[in-house]
């Protein structure tokens, strides 16, 4: 699905994109608040936003992402990297194992594909994770 936002102008940090997704998790309903979601957001050669799209709704503590799902809209809108998001409903932005092979998936199939993953951030109840800002994908 893919969600229209106000938002303008080209995003310059992980700030940024948390404050976009906890405006988006608090518009939802409180049932689906407490569900993992996986978004992906296209970005052009400058960093303007080109679409933000949920890409998978899991459950309480875990979701199914696969690169495909990631990739498939950005390939159609022909951004120039994204930036991927997912919440914890548990509070904790710490990433697990699985966080991180998957970080490290999408990163090797947008450099496959041409398409730079900037960054993926884990939104907790009252802090975030970057994997850009912790050093865990090159900028």
């Amino acid at each position: 699905m893919e969600i229209f936002t106000k938002e303008k102008g080209a995003i310059r940090c992980s700030q940024d994109v948390t404050k976009i997704f906890r405006a988006i998790l608090a518009a939802e309903n409180e049932v689906d608040q407490d569900k993992e979601h996986f978004w992906s957001v296209g970005l052009s050669s400058i960093n303007n936003i080109k679409y933000i799209e949920l890409v998978s709704l899991g459950v309480l503590n875990m979701n199914f992402v696969h690169p495909r799902e990631v990739f498939r809209l950005a390939i159609l809108k022909a951004v120039n990297s994204i930036v991927v998001c997912h919440n914890h409903p548990s509070g904790a932005a710490q990433p697990s194992k699985e966080d991180e092979a998957l970080t490290t998936q999408l990163v090797e199939a947008g450099k496959i594909i041409g398409i730079t993953v900037i960054d993926h951030i884990i939104i907790g109840n009252e802090n975030q994770y970057s994997f850009a800002d912790n050093l865990k994908i090159e900028r």
